[in-house]
C-alpha cells in the first residue's frame, strides 16, 4: 500500500488521489495478513473492523476485495499504523506482533493489553493506541 494512501490525520484517511474503491481491496488483504500475524480470532478481527456481520466478514476474507465504508477504511488505517509503529519500535517481528496482547502499565491501558483497548468497538480507541505508539517512536 502506498504511503500516500494512509494519512496520519484522523479526518483524512484516504488521500485525494485514490478512491475508496481503489484502496479497499489492498486494505482488506493487508488487514487480514496483520490479523494473522497478531493471531486474532474471528471475533477480534471483526471488532477491529467495526463488527460487520459474520457473513460479510467471511465474504471479505474469501474474496479479498469489497467496497468498504470510510469508517472501515479508517479502522484499517489505524491498524496498519499500529502494525508499522510496532515493527519500527520492536524490530523482532514476533516481539512486535506479540506486544498487542501483553499487559501494559501505561496509563492509557490501565494494566490491560493494547488489544483489549482496541477491542472496545470505538474507532477512537484505535486512534489512541496509534497515537501512543507514534509518541513512543518520536513521531
Amino acid at each position: 500500500m502506498r504511503a500516500s494512501v494512509i494519512s496520519r490525520r484522523r479526518d483524512e484517511v484516504i488521500s485525494a488521489s485514490l478512491s475508496p474503491e481503489q484502496v479497499s481491496g489492498p486494505a482488506l488483504r493487508t488487514f487480514f495478513r496483520i490479523a494473522s500475524a497478531w493471531g486474532l480470532t474471528t471475533d477480534e478481527a471483526r471488532m477491529l473492523l467495526g463488527a460487520p456481520p459474520r457473513s460479510t466478514f467471511f465474504e471479505w476474507k474469501r474474496v479479498g476485495d469489497a467496497k468498504l465504508a470510510r469508517d472501515t477504511l479508517e479502522r484499517i488505517s489505524y491498524v496498519l499504523g499500529i502494525y508499522k509503529a510496532l515493527h519500527i519500535l520492536l524490530p523482532e517481528p514476533k516481539t512486535a506482533d506479540a506486544w498487542i496482547r501483553k499487559p501494559n502499565a501505561a496509563p492509557i491501558f490501565g494494566g490491560e493489553s493494547a488489544l483489549y483497548r482496541m477491542l472496545s468497538g470505538h474507532v477512537a480507541d484505535l486512534y489512541v493506541v496509534r497515537q501512543y505508539l507514534d509518541a513512543q517512536r518520536g513521531g
